[in-house]
């Protein structure tokens, strides 16, 4: 397949054709009262084919505007894009197509598709795009707007399978604890994609993710349980941290003297009321009456 250049295409200022436009109008009129007047029929050689090019030429005006462009094609030919905004005349027998070129989002729909670890997600994503190339997105894709929402959706549907939907592990990416990072990894996908489209990706991010409704519960039932391992592992190397400085402290301020046995005591009283769940009850011992 051969690929098109975008080229600059051959305009004229509107105003400036619109005077020589008045100029071949005037001369109509002219040779149409000069015949009239002289009765001459040899003017009709000259009127009807000025006539016709002035019909002709009112074919080639045409308005640009801001963010727009005008891709123009004679006879099958691609002649030039014009992209700068104002009022022009180009030949009158091309065809001129518009191609704009402002800012747009595609929002996909939501669709089902399984993790890195095989469990079944449900997944969005705004893509916001642009045309930058008119030529291409006109004459190297079918349809470039439908391009960009299959393309756009094939590459979000290949990326949610490269990555978990959460992760344990600090150093894996997940689709819940790195947001920034996926939306960069889906945004080069996507403009990989499309680049052959002319269609340029400013942004893409996920507007939409979770579990699929068969496994949702068990799920977070799942992450609950992680959740109370991880407070419970935080907790429990905070008591233990407690317990050590509470020992060092007692030993080297000589406050009492304790062996190994009360030692283990201790240490099983303190674990105890700083891991509970529920407030310790202390137990004053007063001393034995004998």
């Amino acid at each position: 397949m051969e690929a098109i250049t975008e080229k600059q295409a051959l305009k004229i200022n509107g105003f400036i054709a619109v005077l020589f436009w008045l100029v071949l109008v005037v001369v109509e009129i002219l040779l149409l009262r000069g015949g009239i007047k002289n009765e001459a029929p040899g003017v009709l050689w000259f009127f009807i084919p000025l006539l016709l090019v002035i019909a002709l030429a009112t074919n080639g005006f045409f308005i640009v505007q801001p963010n727009d462009s005008r891709v123009l094609v004679l006879f099958g030919r691609y002649l030039g894009t014009v992209r700068e905004s104002g009022f022009w005349w180009a030949n009158p027998f091309t065809t001129r197509r518009k191609i704009t070129l402002r800012i747009r989002n595609f929002q996909s729909e939501t669709i089902k598709v399984n993790d890195l670890h095989g469990n079944p997600i449900q997944i969005a994503a705004v893509v916001v795009w642009r045309v930058v190339d008119p030529a291409r997105a006109l004459f190297d894709v079918q349809n470039y707007e439908e391009f960009v929402a299959i393309q756009s959706e094939t590459a979000i549907r290949g990326l949610a399978t490269e990555y978990a939907y959460d992760s344990s592990e600090h150093d894996k990416f997940s689709l819940v604890g790195n947001q920034l990072e996926i939306s960069e990894a889906m945004k080069k996908q996507v403009q990989t994609r499309l680049e052959v489209a002319g269609v340029e990706i400013l942004e893409s991010r996920i507007s939409h993710l979770s579990y699929a409704p068969e496994i949702a519960q068990a799920m977070l039932r799942r992450q609950q349980a992680q959740a109370v391992v991880a407070a419970r592992t935080k907790i429990v190397e905070g008591a233990v941290g407690m317990v050590d400085m509470a020992l060092k402290a007692l030993s080297e301020q000589h406050i009492v003297d304790l062996d190994n046995e009360k030692k283990a005591t201790m240490v099983n009283n303190l674990m105890v009321a700083l891991v509970s769940e529920v407030q310790a009850q202390p137990v004053i011992n007063a001393g034995s009456l004998y």
